[in-house]
C-alpha cells in the first residue's frame, strides 16, 4: 500500500492552504509581495530541499521547448509553503544562470555584473538570490519599475542631441549592489546541477503529456 495517502491532504491543508504565517493575516494588503519577501528571507539557501522549475508555459531560452512545464520537486512532510516561496525565487534564478552561459558565449567574455530592473528588482532577497546563484554582482537599479520609461526618455534625448548613448551608463543610479555570498555557494552549485538534470530527465515526460 502507499506510504502516505490521506496524509497528503493533511499536508496540503496544514502546510500550504492554512499554514500559520503572515499570509493568513495579510492576504488583503495591497503589497503582498513584501510579505512574500519577508517569508522567503527566513528560509535558508536551497529552500530546505525544495526545487522549483519555472517553465510554467514552456521555455524559449536556453532551450526551445514548448512542452516542458513548471514543477515542484523533493517536497516532504517537513516542508511548508515558506520553502516553496523561496524555491520559486531560486528556480527563476537557476533558469537565468542557465541562460547566462549562451549569452556569455555570444558576448565572448564573462559577465562580472548585471543590472536588475522590473518588479522583481524591488526584492532585496531576490537580488541576493540572483547574486548567489549566478555568481555575479547584481546591481539593483533605483526605482526599477521605471526603467523602461527612463530608457525611452534617454533614447529621446539622444534623438534631440541632448546626450549621447555613451552618456547613459553614468546616468543610471543604483539603490544597492549585491555580491555573491560564499557561504551559499556549495548548495547553489549542487542545486543548479540538479536543476539541469531535472530538465534532461523530464523533457520526454513533459513531451508525452503536453504534445
Amino acid at each position: 500500500m502507499q506510504a502516505t495517502a490521506g496524509g497528503n491532504l493533511t499536508y496540503l491543508r496544514d502546510n500550504i492552504l492554512y499554514h500559520q504565517d503572515e499570509l493568513l493575516q495579510e492576504a488583503g494588503v495591497p503589497d503582498i509581495f513584501k510579505v512574500l519577501d519577508q517569508i522567503a528571507a527566513r528560509v535558508p539557501a536551497g529552500s530546505n530541499g525544495v526545487l522549483y522549475t519555472p517553465w510554467i508555459w514552456g521555455e524559449r531560452a536556453p532551450v526551445d521547448d514548448r512542452t516542458v512545464r513548471a514543477g515542484l520537486y523533493n517536497l516532504s512532510l517537513y516542508n511548508t509553503r515558506e520553502d516553496i516561496l523561496r524555491a520559486f525565487l531560486e528556480g527563476i534564478a537557476y533558469n537565468t544562470r542557465w541562460l547566462l552561459a549562451p549569452v556569455e558565449k555570444f558576448l565572448g567574455r564573462k559577465t562580472a555584473s548585471i543590472n536588475i530592473v522590473g518588479g522583481g528588482a524591488q526584492s532585496d532577497v531576490w537580488c541576493q538570490v540572483f547574486a548567489d546563484v549566478m555568481r555575479v554582482e547584481i546591481r539593483q537599479v533605483s526605482d526599477p519599475l521605471y526603467a523602461n520609461a527612463r530608457g525611452a526618455a534617454w533614447i529621446g534625448a539622444v534623438g534631440l542631441g541632448e546626450i549621447s548613448y555613451a552618456d547613459v551608463p553614468r546616468l543610471v543610479q543604483f539603490k544597492r549592489h549585491y555580491l555573491p555570498d560564499d557561504a551559499n555557494r556549495a548548495v547553489y552549485e549542487e542545486r543548479f546541477e540538479v536543476f539541469k538534470q531535472v530538465y534532461k530527465q523530464m523533457k520526454s515526460v513533459y513531451k508525452r503529456m503536453n504534445s
